[in-house]
């Protein structure tokens, strides 16, 4: 029989995605057997992380400051804005090396299967970025399901009234595939050979 503490944390760890009960089990009795001082660290790492961080009001990434180390770094180019699905996605880029410029994080696609709609994205806070004169580029990088064809889609329409150019990045980022999932060469490789998104 568990004891209620025990389960307690069990549940909570459960509810992480991919993490199920039994992988959870191991979780909590191995964090039970390391010394106090490291369990305690991770915790407090945690509750920090989710009482501490913030979403950059310029771009949605993650931040601990109102505006994100990218959008706040004068060395980028704001020419150009690459719009992702999240942030694992700026992640991926930035390992690549061959992006210099700035995001947009949607953080998530259109989906009216999961109840997400066009009002549920940032997508305002997009068309009015598109719109200053010093960005001449907008690089779409979602992954190409049906909920990132469609979301693409639609912000290609969107965008169509600011005059920028829209493009999308080149198909080395197989059909369906998350941008996290791609090795650093073959995304660097789709950044690169981006192509007019029709």
């Amino acid at each position: 029989m568990m004891i209620p503490l025990l389960q307690e944390a069990v549940d909570a760890l459960s509810s992480v995605p991919g993490i199920g009960k039994v992988t959870a089990m191991r979780m909590a009795l191995f964090l039970l057997r390391r010394p106090e001082e490291e369990t305690l660290r991770m915790g407090n790492a945690l509750i920090r992380l989710r009482t501490e961080a913030r979403y950059c009001r310029i771009c949605n990434m993650l931040s601990e400051e109102e505006i994100c180390p990218i959008c706040a770094d004068s060395r980028r180019d704001r020419s150009t804005i690459l719009v992702v699905e999240n942030i694992q996605d700026v992640m991926s880029i930035e390992e690549t090396g061959e992006y210099n410029g700035v995001y947009h994080v949607l953080g998530g696609v259109i989906s009216p299967m999961d109840g997400i709609g066009p009002d549920d994205l940032p997508l305002d806070s997009l068309v009015e970025r598109a719109s200053s004169p010093e960005v001449r580029e907008v690089i779409i990088a979602i992954g190409k399901g049906m909920a990132g064809e469609t979301t693409s889609f639609y912000i290609n329409r969107l965008l169509a009234r600011t005059g920028v150019r829209v493009t999308a990045i080149a198909r080395g980022v197989g059909f369906g595939d998350d941008l996290e999932n791609a090795d650093s060469l073959t995304l660097g490789m789709s950044i690169k050979n981006r192509t007019p998104l029709l």
